[in-house]
This record gives C-alpha cells, sequence and structure tokens, in this order.
C-alpha cells in the first residue's frame, strides 16, 4: 500500500510498505480521510520523536477485514461499516483514571493505531491497523454523516474536554485567544453551552466566521510584541521598584461585557505567553485561564503569582481527550450543532500530505482545517 514516511525533520516520503497484518479482536480499516494536526506537525517539524513512523490520528475509514475467532468483535462491527477512530483509549481503573485524569494513564499513552513502524496513528496511509486495546474508541458514521466528520470527532472530544473543566455558569463571559480550527470549536462550544463568547483573532476573515461559531462579540488582537511588554513599576511595600509585565488596561468591549468585572474564564488557543499575561490581567478575581496550545516543552514563562495565590485566578491545562465525552461529542458533531463541514478549507490527496502539512503549520487568511484524502473518501 501507499504511506507517506516520516523520515526525519521535515522529511515525509510516499513509499510502498506492507499492509498491515491483524490479528484477532483486531480491525483493518481502510482510510476515506485523516485530518492534520498540530500534535503531528509539531513532531514532523521538530523532530520529536525518531523515525521511521506514519503519522496522522484523526482518522475515518471503511472496515475491510476483522481479525479471526472475534466473535464478540464481529457482533459489534460487519465488513463495510464507515467507522471513526480513536487511538487513545484509557483503561479506566488506574490511579490516573479514578482521578479523570486519563491523559496521564499510561495505557492511554499507548497509540492502538498504526500502519506500520511504531505505531503513530497511521492515517497517511491507505490502511490502518485497529488494536484490541482501543477498539471502545470506534465509533459508527451514521449514513448521512461524512467520513470528514467522523474524523473530527477526535479533536472536538479534545476541546469539549477543556470547555468541561472549566466552572462556568450559563451567561459568563469567556475569551477564546485565536480563531483558527480549535478557536473556532471553542466558540461554538462555549456558546452551546451557555457561555458568552469574545473572540479575538489577528485575522478579521476569522472573526466574521467566529461570529457565525457564536462569538457574542469580535475583537482584533493586537500583536503579540505589544503585549505585556516589561516596564518599571513603584514600590507598594515601601521596597525598591520592581521590573514586572506591564498590566494592559482591559479594552472598552470588555469593561462593557462584563459590566467592569473582568472576564469569568480566558481560553488560549494560541501558544503565545504574551497573550496569555494580557489575558490573566482581565480575568476577574477567581475567574480561570485555559492554556490548550502551550504543549512545547521547557519552554518558560513569565507570571505573577500573586493573581493564581491572592486573586485567586486558577492556571488550567487541558490536553488531549476525554473517552468518556466520545457519545456526546458523537451526538454534537453528527447532529451539525456542531458543524464542522464550515471548518474544513483545503482537501489534499494522500501523495500530497507534505504539502498539507506545510500549509496546515503555516496558515494562510483563507485555511483552516486541512484534511488528506484517500480514495475510499466520499463526502456529500
Amino acid at each position: 500500500m501507499r504511506a507517506i514516511v516520516y523520515r526525519g525533520v521535515n522529511d515525509l516520503r510516499l513509499e510502498i510498505v506492507p499492509v498491515p497484518r491483524i490479528g484477532t479482536n483486531e480491525l483493518l480499516v481502510k482510510v476515506a480521510v485523516c485530518g492534520v494536526c498540530p500534535t503531528d506537525i509539531k513532531k514532523i517539524q521538530y523532530g520529536t520523536v525518531p523515525p521511521p513512523r506514519i503519522f496522522g490520528h484523526e482518522t475515518a475509514g471503511t472496515v475491510v477485514h476483522i481479525g479471526g475467532g472475534a466473535s464478540v468483535l464481529a457482533s459489534r462491527f460487519k465488513i463495510g461499516d464507515r467507522v471513526a477512530l480513536h487511538h487513545h483509549v484509557p483503561c479506566l481503573d488506574c490511579h490516573f483514571c479514578r482521578h479523570h485524569a486519563f491523559a496521564q494513564c499510561e495505557t492511554y499513552k499507548r497509540t492502538g493505531i498504526t500502519a506500520g513502524f511504531q505505531p503513530a496513528g497511521g492515517g497517511y496511509a491507505e490502511y490502518v491497523r485497529v488494536m484490541p486495546f482501543v477498539l471502545p474508541g470506534v465509533v459508527k458514521i451514521p449514513a448521512q454523516n461524512s467520513f470528514a466528520e467522523g474524523a473530527m470527532l477526535e479533536p472536538v472530544n479534545t476541546v469539549l474536554k477543556a470547555v468541561r473543566r472549566l466552572s462556568l455558569l450559563r451567561g459568563d463571559v469567556v475569551l477564546v485567544a485565536g480563531q483558527g480550527p480549535i478557536g473556532l470549536m471553542f466558540t461554538r462550544l462555549l456558546q452551546l453551552s451557555g457561555a458568552q463568547v469574545i473572540a479575538t483573532d489577528l485575522m478579521e476573515s476569522r472573526l466574521r466566521l467566529a461570529k457565525k461559531f457564536g462569538a457574542k462579540w469580535t475583537m482584533l488582537a493586537s500583536k503579540p510584541d505589544q503585549v505585556g511588554r516589561a516596564v518599571s513599576c513603584p514600590p507598594s511595600d515601601g521596597a525598591h521598584g520592581v521590573t514586572r509585565p506591564a498590566k494592559v488596561q482591559p479594552p472598552t468591549l470588555i469593561h462593557r461585557a462584563t459590566h467592569d468585572r473582568g472576564l469569568d474564564a480566558a481560553v488560549m488557543a494560541v501558544p503565545s505567553d504574551a497573550v496569555v499575561r494580557q489575558a490573566q490581567t482581565w480575568l476577574r478575581g477567581g475567574g480561570q485561564l485555559m492554556l490548550f496550545a502551550h504543549t512545547k516543552r521547557g519552554a518558560v514563562m513569565e507570571i505573577d503569582p500573586a493573581t493564581v495565590c491572592v486573586d485567586e485566578k486558577d492556571l488550567l491545562g487541558s490536553y488531549s481527550s476525554d473517552f468518556t465525552l466520545q457519545d456526546e461529542v458523537a451526538r454534537l458533531v453528527f447532529s451539525r450543532q456542531l458543524d464542522v463541514r464550515n471548518l474544513i478549507t483545503h482537501r489534499f490527496p494522500l501523495a500530497e500530505t507534505a504539502a498539507a502539512v506545510r500549509l496546515a503549520g503555516r496558515p494562510t487568511k483563507d485555511s483552516l482545517k486541512i484534511i488528506v484524502e484517500g480514495t475510499a473518501c466520499r463526502h456529500p
């Protein structure tokens, strides 16, 4: 079969590799669609994992073979089923799982879908092998929905998980920084949960789309290097003056939207430290700041710890998906309450995966979600 093999930093090659062999209680799925995810982009661009690998984990396709002797499996699936795959599933029994920290579970950290080499998702290939421990995450795609919608279940799940980590009341005002595909999902899911969303982005075209996704207000963002520059601050306790990040006054829009109270929460869908510092100053006391895009290890960011301690502004993170939300995610996507079709702007054939990754890594004003299509794809 054809597959896109990662051979080193920014080195993706179209190669011929063996079709994966499956065993008992395993599925062989012909790939129809695989989304291009920032997680894989970072691995490809920075070489954070050793080659060779076949990436791609936002995958949907058709069941073409069921492992022998799998009577229980055969009762759930049949040849020809259109399915969305989930490459990480937790054990639901370990210490981390009992604390609902599924992404920290050792079973969850294993990748259960492969097209060959070290398992890495495998969606940038014509066929993938689905291992037994991730079968509970496989979702059948309704006849009226496309493969692309099925492939979007995984990223939507990650966003809904983060939304659920926020302690929000109906009517709360939430800032979503960045209106790329992830930010737009946040905007819509927060709006569906009853929040009032202020959407920010550097691109006016994305702000117009944010209004369609449910943002009540939009605000053109400042350039990151113009935010929160260090200034010399006078002492408040008789000590010598110190240099601290400047407190950027909230725009009139935030004053008006929150009745001068401050934001109830802010979601960072962009990996900008400056925007984090800015948003932290705009939170009300007891507000919450959610980091979603800061996935690069080893970086150091300066924050004022007193805002966390004295002002009780929670600093939260959320990573990857929550398996227990799968049914709800499927309902939201397949009912099109969250219409992910409006996020997909570019489709590439498998042979042009490298170009798809480049575009996703350097988005233009016209690009949002990028997907790679296989020969089995059909979409309404």
